[in-house]
């Protein structure tokens, strides 16, 4: 597996980590222990090392699982997480991002996590009740501390990064970023090459659609997120099915799978990009991983641009009520 860096950040991680909420909610059932741990150390023996969790996936159930499974090889491993939201016995109750509460975080991460040092402490969503100074300032105290190594964002803003930034250094940005969802590109890229910071798209295949393995008759398990997502309503499905059809041939003519090619079309986008697509299957692991030995050339990047131009995707990627948590 190739290697990359984050930004001017110094963090060293493989080309393509893995996403591993799907591991505890979010598209079905959860995966059984066993077979998730198994997964989780066969991503890295095939050289997977950059593995992304966060409190709120289980809740607390994936630091747990990334906390046993990656034991035995903790110091071949970067481990990412996230603070920036409050529970109850109901689950998710808003946002809280304040000092106090970031410390309280990062004492229960790691205890959950089976380490003495959380590699990326991302904060999960910008909270508007708390500047975004205090939050900074707040991960540097526990850099100093020893307990954090680096400090990241998601789906912040432009301004809201440059201020972050400038108290305590980004090492990335995890935002969702795909062929078929490229806002990113716009204000947010030119922020990151500026100052040093790594980016890291999150739902890279869009959440599976850009496999292949979904059309408009797929049917989700009832506790999937997708059956609230417009962009996944049956109509737009059908709408949104010339993109996976156009990475269909790309592939056909590379030797790679339409995924592969999604991946790919990512990783040639930026150096400093590192997206952590997840499954649940070893067979998807090993084709994601696969991406990173798929060459696309200047012509095939002009030939996916000047196609993919001509397509309209359908849907919001979210319901109003998480798309207003976005870019604040």
């Amino acid at each position: 597996m190739q290697k990359r860096t984050l930004g001017n950040s110094g963090l060293d991680v493989s080309a393509i980590g893995l996403g591993c909420m799907g591991l505890s909610q979010s598209y079905g059932p959860a995966t059984e222990k066993q077979q998730a741990i198994a997964l989780l150390r066969g991503a890295v023996e095939r050289g997977v090392t950059f593995f992304d969790t966060a409190e709120a996936y289980g809740p607390y159930a994936n630091e747990e699982l990334l906390g046993e499974a990656l034991a035995p090889v903790r110091d071949k491993v970067v481990i990412a997480t996230k603070f920036g939201f409050e529970f109850n016995e109901g689950g998710q109750n808003g946002l809280n991002s304040r000092p106090q509460h970031i410390r309280d975080v990062a004492e229960a991460s790691l205890k959950r996590l089976n380490t003495d040092v959380i590699d990326l402490f991302y904060q999960h969503r910008v909270d508007p009740g708390v500047p975004i100074e205090d939050v900074a300032g707040t991960v540097k105290d526990l850099i100093k501390e020893g307990k954090v190594k680096h400090f990241g964002l998601s789906e912040a803003g432009p301004q809201t990064i440059r201020r972050a930034h400038a108290v305590q250094p980004v090492a990335a940005l995890q935002s969702e970023y795909s062929l078929w969802w490229r806002e990113p590109e716009g204000d947010i890229f030119p922020v990151l090459e500026e100052l040093g910071i790594g980016f890291v798209p999150f739902s890279p295949l869009g959440r599976g659609f850009l496999t292949g393995a979904i059309n408009a008759q797929t049917a989700f398990d009832a506790k999937d997120f997708r059956n609230m997502i417009p962009r996944f309503s049956a109509d737009a499905r059908k709408a949104n099915q010339g993109l996976v059809d156009l990475l269909g041939e790309i592939a056909a003519g590379k030797n790679a799978t339409t995924a592969q090619i999604a991946l790919a079309w990512i990783l040639a986008q930026k150096p400093w990009i590192v997206p952590i697509p997840g499954t649940t299957k070893l067979n998807r692991l090993e084709e994601n991983i696969g991406a990173a030995a798929v060459e696309l050339t200047a012509v095939d990047l002009a030939a996916i641009e000047a196609a993919v131009a001509k397509i309209t995707v359908e849907g919001e990627r979210y319901p109003a009520h998480l798309q207003a948590q976005i870019n604040r």
